[in-house]
């Protein structure tokens, strides 16, 4: 089962548009995992566990792992723990990769080999060769950057070309040229809902993933408005740092699933 059909199956099944993003930082981490030297894992494998019933995917961020000695291995584990324990729910390696051809071989063969995502955020800057041993591998998700929810976004992606504005071209080009095996998705920030609005009426049904929900000020009901596909699904709406810090006491396992709980909830009241 491909990825995108794994996707579309767990957001009936689960009945949800919440992606629980896992971006581990040990200066936050409850008291519990003092002393504990596996806590990048440890934490991040109570965190999936807990709220998995109401995930439709988790996003690992690389960098929350790369930054610390042995944070791979910890990754490694991670997405083999959610793999074997709840192997409907997806995972999306945040990673961000975008390099010429024969490097981005190597940056597939690490996030869909190495630790066994089954999608991987991508960069498409640097044009097709760079995406295409993704873009071949049957199955796995490719997620592209088209706008992104950080203030910077309007630097480059808003510039006008032939017209209209970048980031229009890349969500057309990846919709209409490089999606022959039905594998893409693009990143969306729901911190510009307009634009949001106008990516979905470019790419049809492809599925959205949208950070910038919580802690960046991203408003639920204006993100499902302008992104959900006619029967109420193509979102995989992000939330991080509200799920993972919910409590830093003992119940930060309850915590987080009550977080991803009402999250998920909220999503649907505006479906």
């Amino acid at each position: 089962m491909t990825f995108i059909d794994r996707l579309r199956q767990r957001w009936q099944s689960a009945n949800s548009l919440l992606c629980v993003g896992l971006d581990p930082d040990p200066a936050r981490f409850p008291e519990h995992y003092a002393g504990d030297e596996d806590a990048l894992f440890s934490f991040c494998r109570d965190i999936a566990d807990a709220t998995a019933e109401y995930a439709c995917a988790f996003k690992p961020q690389i960098a929350y792992f790369a930054a610390h000695n042995g944070g791979e291995s910890a990754l490694q584990r991670l997405i083999a723990h959610i793999n074997a324990t709840h192997p409907d729910i997806p995972v999306i390696l945040d990673s961000k990769r975008g390099d010429i051809g024969s490097t981005a071989a190597q940056y597939a063969v690490e996030a869909f080999d190495r630790f066994g995502a089954d999608a991987v955020t991508l960069n498409p800057y640097m044009g097709y060769d760079s995406a295409e041993p993704f873009l071949k591998r049957d199955g796995r998700g490719c997620v592209f950057l088209c706008h992104t929810s950080n203030p910077g976004a309007r630097d480059f992606q808003e510039l006008l070309v032939d017209g209209e504005p970048l980031y229009q071209h890349v969500a057309r080009t990846i919709a209409q040229k490089w999606n022959d095996n039905g594998n893409c998705a693009l990143v969306v920030g729901a911190t510009f809902p307009e634009e949001l609005g106008r990516i979905r009426n470019i790419v049809g049904d492809m599925p959205l993933l949208i950070p910038g929900v919580g802690a960046q000020g991203g408003d639920v009901a204006a993100v499902v408005k302008n992104g959900k596909t006619a029967d109420g699904t193509g979102l995989i709406i992000n939330s991080s740092r509200g799920i993972l810090y919910a409590s830093m006491g003992e119940d930060f396992r309850e915590a987080a699933a009550q977080a991803a709980r009402n999250l998920r909830d909220e999503i649907n009241r505006h479906r």
